[in-house]
C-alpha cells in the first residue's frame, strides 16, 4: 500500500512539475497571471512533501517487515520447541502404562494407584503362564538323557498327582558353570564334587485345578529307556 501511494505521490508531483513549469512560462511571456505561477509553484511544492512521506512511509514499512519477519522466525521456534515437548509428554505418558507381551499374573505388587517411584524400584513380579520345570539332575544321571523323552512330575504339594510332561533340552554346562560368580577350583587342592546339570521339562497341559508357581519343589522321573 505504501508502495501505491509512492507511485501515485510521484505522478502527481510530475504533473504539478509540468503544471509549474508551464504556468511560470506563461508568466514570463505575460499571458499568464503570477498568481496562477504561485498557486502552480505552492501545487508543485505539496506534492513534493507527500512524494517524501511516502517515501518515508515505505522506508518504515520495510522496517517493519524486517521487525515481522524476525517474530514470524520466533514464534516458529516456540511452536517447534512445543511440539517437541508435546511429544516428549505423550512419551513419558506412554512409560506409565505397562504391557505383557503374555498372558501371566502379577505377584508381590508393593506399588498402588497415585504413588511415586524412584528409578529403578521394584513394583511387583511377573509370573508368566508359560509353566516349566527345570530340574536339577547330578551329572551321572543325563547320561541317557536327551529331548523329548517323556518324563513324570509329582508335585510336593499335591501328593498323589502324576502330571506328564517332556524333556525340553539339558543345559549344556552345569548350574555353577554359568552363575554369577562361578566356582574356580584351580587352586592345586581340588576336591571333585558331583555337579548339578539343569534340565528344562515342559507340559502341554498342566492341570486347571492345581496353582503352580515359581520355586515349589517337584519331583521329576524321566524314562530314557
Amino acid at each position: 500500500m505504501s508502495k501505491a501511494q509512492v507511485a501515485t505521490a510521484e505522478a502527481a508531483l510530475k504533473f504539478a512539475q509540468e503544471d509549474a513549469a508551464r504556468y511560470k512560462d506563461l508568466a514570463e511571456r505575460g499571458s499568464g497571471s503570477v498568481q496562477q505561477s504561485q498557486s502552480a509553484t505552492s501545487t508543485l511544492q505539496q506534492r513534493q512533501a507527500s512524494l517524501q512521506s511516502a517515501s518515508a512511509s515505505v522506508v518504515a514499512a520495510q522496517k517493519q517487515i524486517g521487525s515481522l519477519q524476525a517474530q514470524k522466525a520466533s514464534t516458529e521456534a516456540q511452536l517447534a520447541r512445543d511440539a517437541a515437548q508435546v511429544e516428549q509428554a505423550e512419551l513419558n505418558l506412554g512409560y506409565t502404562t505397562i504391557r505383557s507381551v503374555q498372558p501371566g499374573r502379577i505377584v508381590r505388587l508393593t506399588g498402588g494407584s497415585g504413588q511415586l517411584a524412584q528409578a529403578g524400584q521394584s513394583l511387583s513380579m511377573f509370573v508368566p503362564d508359560d509353566i516349566w520345570v527345570t530340574a536339577n539332575f547330578k551329572e551321572t544321571q543325563i547320561t541317557d538323557m536327551r529331548p523329548g523323552q517323556p518324563v513324570d512330575v509329582e508335585i510336593d504339594a499335591y501328593p498323589g498327582r502324576r502330571i506328564h510332561g517332556t524333556v525340553a533340552s539339558v543345559q549344556p554346562g552345569s548350574g555353577t558353570a554359568f552363575s554369577l560368580l562361578p566356582a574356580q577350583n584351580a587352586t592345586g587342592n581340588y576336591v571333585k564334587v558331583t555337579q548339578r546339570i539343569p534340565v528344562k521339562i515342559v507340559v502341554e497341559e498342566w492341570p486347571k485345578d492345581v496353582a503352580i508357581g515359581p520355586g515349589m519343589s517337584i519331583v521329576p522321573t524321566v524314562t530314557v529307556r
